[in-house]
């Protein structure tokens, strides 16, 4: 049965603050109502898009009175585009928002004993921060409410950009994103042009056909440039014309990478890249060291804000030079090189056996010799027969991906009990999941945000765990 369509609108409804999940709160008759865009002191009238026993969710349909605070997107795309949701809002406004983010999550998810949690670091850069963007090839693209759709062409529907919020069929045709330095927009526009006039298939993910099915760039400070684009099929001499027709149009582009994706997913993770021009990496450096990466290779996606945010982690672990140190979730190994000189030994765990692969390379350019990188699943590799073999941690690194920790995992770092623990999140709900189970043996003693992604709702956190006194077995 089909949902029935909600015909509600609330007025002049006064918007009170920021929310999680990008959104603004405000109250009626006492009801919680979430609001998409909105920034706290404007006055709007509210769409009601559910309505829930507990709370409402809506967005702005008329603007009755902006906000002294409300700025003007700059991005033509604001609004309709899944990203950068908080551009009508100061920065200061969202650096103070993300901190009562964590602290919201670590009390009310992890019922956590807090200390005051430090002011979010800002990003030296607020546009044209990232280092990486994925585009998506589109054979039906979102229609703007001003379009005609059976007056478009099949050209004309095609679209290469980013998924619209709530839709995951539905691709905004970008002109112009700010979030990538250029040549970015100019690599992703002349992409779509060639294959509207070559007569390539876009994509249709509802159908799963087509020819092109999306592509990565990827940019270094160093000034290197990787190129990544991803075929349904495997039409040589189609594949061939499009490579080489960029590589003619771009040829400060340092690396080009295919991938041939039939999956159900748009995930390469568990395909093969095939380097078809260039170098089979690019480079990025950080205090005098250089990182090696991949196509695959994780790398902090705002580079600048990666050397903050491994200078916190550096401050944490307030490191002597006698320690064994284990980096979890290790990635291309950065954070272990970069705490390294501080350290007796280094221990990386990483499951993509290709980061750890970039991660030895980068030690042994790096002259670094206190490193050793292991490949597999965590919960699989940290065992205690493996801390036996390798020594047993002083100071434990955490970086996972969103998901946070398994519990195994958990239960292993509590049995090795490290003196210090410091764990680095993008995603302060799971990590306050994971410091709940910590807490047993571990006492929170410093909180510090780090903004990665601005005009986002995301937020980089990291914590310092120390030991309780009564579970110290150190002399």
């Amino acid at each position: 049965m089909a949902r029935k369509k909600l015909d509600l609108i609330i007025e002049k409804v006064g918007i009170e603050s920021v929310a999680a999940e990008g959104k603004a709160l405000a109250h009626v008759d006492g009801q919680v109502l979430f609001v998409e865009f909105a920034v706290p002191g404007d006055v709007m009238d509210v769409k009601v898009t559910k309505k829930k026993k507990n709370y409402m969710e809506g967005f702005c349909h008329r603007l009755v009175t902006p906000s002294p605070h409300r700025l003007k997107p700059f991005c033509p795309h604001f609004g309709i585009c899944g990203g950068c949701r908080w551009q009508p809002l100061p920065y200061e406004m969202q650096l103070e928002a993300k901190r009562s983010q964590v602290r919201d999550q670590f009390v009310r998810i992890g019922h956590l004993d807090v200390p005051e949690i430090a002011p979010t670091l800002p990003s030296d850069k607020t546009q044209y921060y990232r280092n990486k963007l994925e585009f998506t090839f589109s054979s039906k693209r979102w229609i703007y409410g001003d379009e005609n759709p059976d007056a478009l062409s099949p050209a004309e529907l095609c679209g290469l950009g980013f998924h619209v919020g709530r839709f995951f069929d539905k691709v905004l045709d970008i002109k112009e994103c700010r979030l990538q330095r250029e040549p970015s927009n100019a690599i992703r526009l002349f992409i779509k042009e060639y294959t509207v006039s070559h007569g390539l298939e876009f994509f249709n993910i509802r159908e799963n056909r087509g020819f092109v099915r999306n592509m990565f760039i990827r940019t270094a400070d160093t000034g290197d440039l990787m190129l990544i684009v991803c075929f349904f099929g495997d039409d040589e001499d189609k594949r061939r014309g499009m490579l080489d027709a960029v590589i003619e149009a771009f040829p400060e582009i340092t690396s080009v990478y295919y991938v041939i994706n039939n999956k159900l997913n748009d995930s390469i993770a568990d395909l093969d890249c095939i380097l078809y021009h260039g170098k089979d990496s690019i480079c990025e450096r950080m205090e005098g060291l250089s990182f090696r990466i991949g196509p695959k290779s994780f790398y902090q996606t705002n580079s600048g804000q990666a050397l903050k945010l491994y200078s916190v982690v550096r401050d944490f672990a307030a490191l002597n030079g006698t320690e064994t140190v284990y980096d979890l979730y290790t990635g291309t190994g950065t954070i272990a090189q970069f705490i390294s000189s501080g350290a007796a030994k280094v221990i990386g765990i990483e499951y993509v056996p290709e980061a750890i692969e970039d991660a030895r390379i980068n030690a042994g350019t790096n002259g670094i010799h206190n490193c050793e990188f292991f490949a597999g699943d965590m919960k699989d590799v940290l065992t205690e027969e493996f801390m036996q073999e390798h020594g047993r941690p002083d100071v434990i690194i955490l970086d996972p991906p969103r998901a946070g920790i398994h519990p195994d995992v958990a239960e292993t770092i509590l049995a090795a009990a490290p003196e210090k623990i410091v764990y680095v999140s993008c995603n302060p709900a799971s990590q306050a999941r994971d410091l709940a189970i910590l807490s047993k043996k571990y006492e929170i003693k410093a909180v510090q945000p780090v903004d990665m992604f601005p005009h986002t709702q995301h937020v980089e956190n990291v914590c310092l765990l120390r030991i309780k006194p009564e579970h110290d077995t150190t002399d």
